[in-house]
């Protein structure tokens, strides 16, 4: 091991001790409201049966990002990767505007859309964004993609609410 490498190591094994605790939920309203955690994971199953599957990773990972939810975007980015989506394209999803290259027109569509949705407080959904949607996604596949970034949407503010902790999902272990 050269020095800059064992500096680097000791660096990092010096940041992680640095790190502030842990911070405790607030609520554990899934066990709280088991009929309500049921039924959101209902509309999951159900909304995960009409979208592409990386269509759905970007819109989760989008919509979590810009509702501030750690524990959905740890969740969600280790999901993504678990189904093979690189590293590179999930960084440039909260920069997507200046990293289009990364996406196809059909994922951009989706995740344009998952913006106008997410942020209502911009105003409506804009027809020029619906209409891109419309022009990549069959109709039932466009109502699969709405209903999508509605779940993520619900899911993130169950989460961000009680303050849910990231860092502890693993793959393949939700319901």
């Amino acid at each position: 091991m050269t020095t800059n490498e064992s500096d680097r190591n000791s660096a990092d094994h010096t940041h992680q001790h640095d790190r502030v605790p842990e911070h405790e939920p607030r609520l554990p309203w899934a066990k709280l409201a088991p009929d309500v955690s049921k039924a959101m994971f209902g509309l999951e199953k159900a909304v995960r049966h009409g979208i592409d599957p990386v269509v759905y990773e970007l819109v989760k990972i989008r919509a979590s990002q810009l509702n501030h939810c750690a524990f959905c975007l740890d969740m969600h980015t280790k999901d993504a990767l678990a189904a093979g989506e690189s590293v590179e394209r999930i960084v440039q999803l909260s920069a997507w505007q200046e990293s289009r290259h990364f996406y196809s027109a059909k994922e951009l569509a989706a995740i344009e859309l998952t913006e106008a949705v997410t942020v209502l407080t911009d105003g409506f959904v804009p027809d020029a964004v619906y209409e891109r949607a419309a022009a990549h996604f069959e109709e039932t596949e466009l109502a699969y993609l709405i209903a999508a970034i509605t779940v993520i949407n619900s899911w993130n503010r169950f989460a961000v609410t009680t303050r849910m902790v990231p860092g502890h999902y693993t793959p393949g272990t939700r319901k």
